[in-house]
């Protein structure tokens, strides 16, 4: 780390055509330039709340490198408007795209880094394919199908259902599932939030597929956690297709705790080490 000077956080709220606002956090180096910037896309429900500590770790980290990085609260989530049974998958990816325009004029010039973290790399693919312009990809934990990541969550509310009809008298009809629910067009809540059909959807069909023609000079980091050297199976497949479509990924498999899912708040400086020593390298936009 240079340990350049660089800025206390900014907070602020990014207005969006509907009058809502986004509560934004601008970590920036000091002056008006920087070597690059990064629009940080957090995970799904509580993941978010899990993680906050480690988005604030790597931002001033990267602001320490010179450069800025912008969190954004999407909405329905932390201090933006609305509530989170108010989301679509629509409504967020258009919520990155706004948030990269707001990084392109305010650092005109510097290469653009979308960073993701678990749903968050979801979000940061589909942002990219609807980008005007070139973006570098940096994938923390990414979460390769979002039907799988959708099942995992709504298991949450299965095994609360079935729990509850144990508890109960016997020969009880189970209710029906989540699944059911959402395909009906009926929101279900899940862990204390509210999930609509139009996320569920979106959600459920997002990949981790590369395009057909990445531009030319595009970086994919891709940081995950692991015993080993190699990537989880359905990292490898990823990996794979997006090397077969000409960008070679960059791949950091380190030892750490899932702080995202954690009962406590946890670091996991690994992340940080891979990630920081990666992106200052970028150079010139691809």
């Amino acid at each position: 780390m240079t340990g350049r000077p660089h800025l206390p956080p900014e907070p602020f709220f990014l207005d969006r055509p509907d009058g809502s606002r986004r509560f934004c956090l601008l970590h920036a180096p000091a002056g008006s330039r920087a070597a690059g910037c990064v629009l940080y896309l957090h995970p799904f429900a509580e993941e978010m709340n899990k993680a906050r500590r480690m988005a604030a770790l790597q931002s001033r980290a990267f602001a320490a490198e010179g450069l800025a990085v912008l969190q954004i609260d999407l909405l329905g989530c932390g201090d933006s408007s609305g509530d989170f049974g108010d989301a679509s998958w629509a409504a967020w990816v258009d919520d990155g795209l706004a948030a990269s325009r707001w990084l392109r004029e305010r650092y005109a010039g510097a290469p653009l880094w979308l960073w993701g973290l678990r749903a968050g790399t979801l979000l940061a693919q589909a942002v990219h394919r609807q980008l005007q312009a070139p973006a570098h990809l940096l994938y923390w934990q990414p979460t390769p199908s979002g039907k799988q990541h959708l099942q995992q969550f709504l298991r949450l509310k299965r095994a609360a259902a079935i729990a509850g009809t144990d508890a109960g008298a016997g020969g009880t009809t189970l209710p029906p599932t989540p699944r059911a629910l959402l395909d009906r067009g009926e929101p279900v809540e899940v862990g204390g939030y509210w999930l609509s059909p139009a996320l569920a959807s979106g959600l459920d069909g997002a990949t981790l597929a590369p395009p057909t023609a990445p531009a030319p000079g595009t970086r994919l980091v891709w940081v995950e956690q692991g015993d080993g050297t190699e990537p989880a199976p359905a990292s490898a497949t990823v990996l794979r297709d997006w090397a077969v479509a000409g960008v070679q990924p960059e791949v950091h498999v380190v030892a750490a705790p899932p702080f995202w899912q954690t009962v406590e708040v946890e670091e996991a400086p690994a992340f940080i080490a891979a990630s920081t020593a990666a992106i200052p390298g970028a150079g010139s936009p691809p």
